[in-house]
Order: C-alpha cells, then sequence, then structure tokens
C-alpha cells in the first residue's frame, strides 16, 4: 500500500514493532493480534512530512531506543514525551508494564507549541482496552493544537474525520474524531 503523496505538518503513528520471542506460549505473541515489521522496514518509509512538521509517535518501554532511531531516520529530531499510563500491568521481562510512551519530534521549523491552556501534564492516566488501542483524547488534543494543519496518522486502524489514515487494517468507514472518547476514562 502507497504513502499518500500530499505533504503532511503533523504525522500520528503507532508502528508495529516486531519484537524478540520470547514468548513460552503463543497466544502472547504480538503477531496474533496484527502484523509487525522489522525496524529497517519502519525506518525506510517515506514518511510524507513536510518540510516543517512534527511527529508523535508512539513506543512501548523495550522499544525507546528503536523508535529514536525511527524518529531520526525519518528526519525528525527528538524533543519530549509523555507518559500514558494504562492503570493495568501487563507482561515484561525486567518489569512488568503499564505504560506506553509518546514521544514528540520536529523536523524544520516549529510549526507552533499547543496553547498554555490546552496542553496537558506529561503523565495521561486512562485504563487500557483492547490490545495496542491508543486513547482518542491524544488524538484528538493533537486535532485541537493543530485544526489547520494536514494530519496523517500512520499504522491507523480507523479512520477519523479531520485525519488521512494509511495502514493495513483500516476499514473504508470514518469516525468521528472530536467527543468519540466512550468510556477512556
Amino acid at each position: 500500500m502507497n504513502l499518500p503523496n500530499k505533504k503532511y505538518q503533523i504525522i500520528y503513528a503507532d508502528p508495529p514493532w516486531r519484537y524478540e520471542d520470547n514468548s513460552a506460549t503463543p497466544n502472547r505473541r504480538i503477531e496474533r493480534h496484527y502484523s509487525t515489521m522489522l525496524l529497517d522496514e519502519i525506518k525506510k518509509l517515506e514518511v510524507p512530512s513536510d518540510k516543517d512538521a512534527i511527529l508523535y509517535l508512539w513506543s512501548s518501554a523495550p522499544k525507546l531506543e528503536e523508535a529514536l532511531e525511527v524518529m531520526n531516520a525519518w528526519g525528525f529530531k527528538y524533543r519530549s514525551n509523555m507518559v500514558w499510563d494504562k492503570e493495568v500491568i501487563g507482561m515484561g521481562y525486567w518489569f512488568r508494564i503499564q505504560h506506553e510512551l509518546l514521544l514528540v519530534g520536529v523536523k524544520g521549523k516549529i510549526i507552533h507549541t499547543p496553547d498554555k491552556h490546552m496542553r496537558i501534564g506529561s503523565v495521561y492516566r486512562s485504563r487500557r482496552r483492547e490490545h495496542s488501542k491508543k486513547p482518542n483524547t491524544i488524538r484528538n488534543l493533537i486535532f485541537q493544537w493543530y485544526p489547520k494543519e494536514n494530519k496523517l496518522e500512520l499504522f491507523a486502524r480507523q479512520r477519523y474525520e479531520g485525519w488521512d489514515a494509511w495502514g493495513d487494517e483500516l476499514p473504508n468507514t470514518t469516525q468521528k474524531t472530536l467527543g468519540s472518547e466512550r468510556n477512556e476514562k
């Protein structure tokens, strides 16, 4: 599937990271939920970002170093991150992970940061739902912060109003973006 030809100032991405298979049981493998990609495959994507753009990139704790490599390969410089506290303990080999990171990177001139009154804390608490599903609140905030910029969600599983989407699990229907937070808190 080809990436869009259009250029985007906002990129929101949740890559399908491939993990080492240390799982003793097949039902714990990520590939049971969705297809994954090798790090080099993700890094080689020609992301259609504008010369001045912002990247919001999801990373699990074990994939932090790889996420920073991806950010760099896509032409972005790391600036900050937010922790999503999923409020539920999951799997893990060193610690039982209950959080994910949302990394922020910039390319070229910074468009603008979110207005002071719209900024949120660096720890966002929202109970985890189905496997790998991110909180809609984050996408909605980005939409509110950048209402006029072209926005692309990479590795999307749904289409949302106001966003272009790319991913191999996309349905043909579009979800409403704002106000779609049912059962998130």
